[in-house]
C-alpha cells in the first residue's frame, strides 16, 4: 500500500475515534460527587442530570433545601468542562457515559481540588449504624478552638432518624445548607454550592460535639460544640461603625464604563441609600443579593437607591467587572455595582479603601443611609434563608427599617 492509502486510512481511523468521542453522552438521572479535601477525607454531594431539547445539560445539585443550578457545560472529546452558575470556580476534566474524572478549580484565589462523580443511585454518607443521638437542637460552638482566631459559632441542626440538616451561624454570616447524617456517634455533614466546600465531621453525645471543618483543602479547623437553647450571638447591628471623627460615608469607585461613582451622584439624591459590601465570590453576599433584589422588585415605589461595592479576588480589573457582569445579569441585579478592589478580598486592604469605618468584619456588610446622608446603622453579615427563623427575623427587620427611612421627610415636604 502506497503512503498515500495510509495516510487516508489514518484520517478515517482518526475521524472514526474523534465521532465516537463526540458522540459519547453522559448518563442522565442521579449521581454522586465526592470532592477531596485531606488525603483521607472526601466530602459527597449529590446532583442529577437532565438533558433538554437541544441537547444541553442541565445539573441540579442538593444541599438540604437549597437546588443549585448548573447549566454551562463544554465538551472536546473525552474531556468536559463545567461552570458554576455565578461563581468563577468550574470543573474540567475527562469522562465517559457514567464517570466525570477532574478537578474543582478557583483559578484567582489559586484553589485545585480532586473531583470526581459516578453515576448510579447512592447515599451522600454511608449509614452504618442507627444514630446513637439525635442532634436537633441549638449548639454553642466554637471553631479554631485554643487559638488566637477562635470564634463562636451557633449551630442549628434538625434531625430526623439519621437524616440531619441545618447550618453553623456565625456573627459574619452562615456556613450554608448542610446536608447529612448521625450514624453511631458520628456527625457527618457537607454542602457544595459552586464556591464553598464543606465537610464537618465530629464525635457526638447527648451534650456535646468535637470534630473538624474542612474548607476545600486549603484550610482544617478543630471545633467544639455544647447544646445551649439560649445562646446568642453579637448584635449584627453594632459591630461595624463609623470611626471616631467621621460622621458621614462615601466612597468613590469606578463602574464598568469607567466612571468615577461617589455619593454625590444624582441617583442618590433625596433618596435613602443601602451601600452593600460584597464580592461576587462570596456565597452570604449571593443570598443577601437575591433578597434585595427580589425586595425592589416587589417595592418600586419607595425612595431607596441600593449601591454594591465589589471586592473582587479576581486578578485583573477586566476579570473583576466579567465576574461583576456575570452577577447582574444571571441574578437581574438592577442597581450599579462598584468595583472597590481586586486581586484580593483582604480586610485590611479593604479598611484602606473605606477607612470611616471601624473596620471591615465581613462580607457582605451593609450601610444605611438616610435621605440627609446620615448612617442610621450598619448591618455586618448575613443570615441567609439556611438559618431559618433567624431569616425570618431579619427580613421582619428590614422592611421596617426601609419603610421608615424611605418614608422620612416626605410629610414635612407636602
Amino acid at each position: 500500500m502506497n503512503k498515500i492509502g495510509i495516510a487516508l486510512i489514518g484520517l478515517l481511523v482518526l475521524l472514526t475515534s474523534c465521532r465516537k468521542e463526540e458522540n459519547t453522552q453522559l448518563m442522565t438521572g442521579n449521581w454522586l460527587a465526592k470532592i477531596e479535601v485531606s488525603e483521607s477525607q472526601k466530602l459527597p454531594f449529590e446532583f442529577t442530570l437532565s438533558q433538554n431539547e437541544d441537547g444541553g445539560y442541565e445539573m441540579k445539585v442538593f444541599n438540604a433545601e437549597e437546588i443549585v443550578t448548573i447549566d454551562e457545560f463544554t465538551f472536546n472529546g473525552d474531556s468536559i468542562h463545567i461552570r458554576m452558575p455565578i461563581f468563577e470556580g468550574h470543573i474540567s476534566g475527562t469522562y465517559t457515559s457514567n464517570q466525570i474524572t477532574g478537578e474543582f478549580i478557583e483559578e484567582s484565589k489559586e484553589r485545585k481540588v480532586p473531583f470526581n462523580a459516578t453515576h448510579g443511585t447512592s447515599e451522600r454518607f454511608k449509614v452504618k449504624k442507627d444514630a446513637a443521638v439525635n442532634i436537633s437542637g441549638v449548639w454553642e460552638t466554637y471553631f479554631n478552638v485554643n487559638t488566637e482566631d477562635e470564634y463562636p459559632a451557633k449551630g442549628i441542626f434538625m434531625q430526623s432518624g439519621n437524616k440531619v440538616k441545618g447550618t453553623f451561624r456565625t456573627k459574619t454570616g452562615d456556613y450554608r445548607y448542610l446536608d447529612g447524617v448521625v450514624t453511631g456517634d458520628s456527625m457527618k455533614l457537607s454542602a457544595f454550592d459552586g464556591s464553598h466546600v464543606f465537610l464537618f465531621l465530629a464525635h457526638v453525645t447527648d451534650s456535646t460535639l468535637n470534630g473538624k471543618f474542612y474548607s476545600g483543602k486549603h484550610a482544617v479547623q478543630e471545633f467544639m460544640g455544647a447544646r445551649n437553647e439560649a445562646f446568642k450571638l453579637p448584635d449584627s447591628n453594632e459591630l461595624t461603625f463609623l470611626r471616631e471623627g467621621y460622621d458621614k460615608f462615601n466612597f468613590t469607585f469606578p463602574n464598568s464604563e469607567g466612571k468615577l461613582i461617589d455619593l454625590e451622584n444624582p441617583m442618590f439624591k433625596d433618596k435613602a441609600v443601602l451601600v452593600q459590601i460584597m464580592g461576587t465570590w462570596c456565597t452570604n453576599c449571593l443570598d443577601e443579593t437575591r433578597f434585595y433584589v427580589d425586595f425592589i422588585k416587589n417595592n418600586p415605589e419607595l425612595d431607596l437607591q441600593m449601591v454594591g461595592l465589589a471586592f473582587e479576588y479576581a486578578k485583573t480589573e477586566e476579570k473583576a467587572f466579567e465576574g461583576i457582569k456575570r452577577l447582574k445579569e444571571r441574578e437581574e441585579v438592577p442597581y450599579p455595582i462598584l468595583l472597590a478592589q481586586y486581586g484580593t478580598s483582604n480586610k485590611q486592604k479593604a479598611n484602606e479603601k473605606l477607612p470611616m469605618l471601624n473596620h471591615i468584619l465581613s462580607y457582605p456588610t451593609t450601610i444605611y443611609i438616610d435621605k440627609a446622608g446620615e448612617v442610621r446603622k450598619i448591618h455586618t453579615g448575613f443570615n441567609g434563608p439556611a438559618t431559618g427563623e433567624k431569616f425570618v427575623e431579619f427580613k421582619e427587620e428590614f422592611n421596617k427599617t426601609i419603610k421608615a427611612l424611605t418614608s422620612e421627610g416626605i410629610e414635612s415636604e407636602s
